[in-house]
């Protein structure tokens, strides 16, 4: 009797190149992440500009695996749903986590950081359930965007990057540090909020080349 080859197997033979592509992006994501974890125990800032550089390398992966896919002819609910989960680690939850390890660890700076990833979560979901409708009728490409998309959050890494370059971590942020009530408040984190809301925006419409 044949034998069926292992159900992992299996979902791997479903994958398009594209999908490999974007698989890369999730891993520069969570690398980044883990690099701002290993920089909050060290204090090696090397491992911060590491994060930092993965913001790039990520966005460029996510720039290839819809250049590929569009070239292939090989669209799939897979490959948009996998680009979606890739995009929020790389271009929300490693954002977020290099911002805190940089010194955004106060309490108002921190409802600035979780807004942001729920800006994103919630762009990316409406972006998927509207991309249909966004399409053109011919080509079925979706014409523009609704909201700054995910992926310019990399501006915020660069920000904290230049931060980090210059020394200006902890509470020598740019913009210092204030007490707010209860909680510390760094002005900093104020990028993240207007990026969070450029992102959720529906009057905003961006061309999509």
């Amino acid at each position: 009797m044949e034998r069926s080859a292992p159900r992992h197997f299996s979902m791997v033979r479903d994958f398009h190149l594209a999908d490999f592509f974007t698989l890369g992006n999730a891993a520069c994501g969570v690398g980044a992440i883990l690099l701002a974890m290993m920089y909050m125990a060290s204090g090696d800032m090397a491992h911060f500009m590491a994060a930092a550089a993965l913001a790039p390398a990520a966005f460029i992966f996510d720039v290839l695996d819809g250049r590929i896919a569009r070239a292939r002819h090989q669209h799939s609910a897979l490959g948009r749903e996998l680009d979606s989960l890739s995009d929020v680690i790389s271009f929300g939850m490693a954002p977020a986590a290099l911002g805190f390890a940089a010194g955004l660890q106060g309490g108002w700076d921190a409802a600035a950081l979780v807004y942001f990833v729920c800006c994103g979560v919630s762009r990316l979901a409406r972006y998927n359930v509207t991309a249909e409708q966004l399409a053109g009728d011919e080509s079925g490409k979706v014409k523009y965007f609704e909201g700054t998309p995910i992926p310019t959050s990399v501006v915020l890494t660069g920000v904290l990057a230049a931060c980090a370059w210059q020394g200006a971590v902890g509470d020598r942020l740019w913009g210092g540090v204030l007490d707010l009530g209860p909680w510390n408040f760094h002005p900093l984190s104020l990028m993240f909020v207007l990026s969070g809301s450029l992102m959720i925006s529906k009057t905003l419409r961006i061309p999509k080349l």
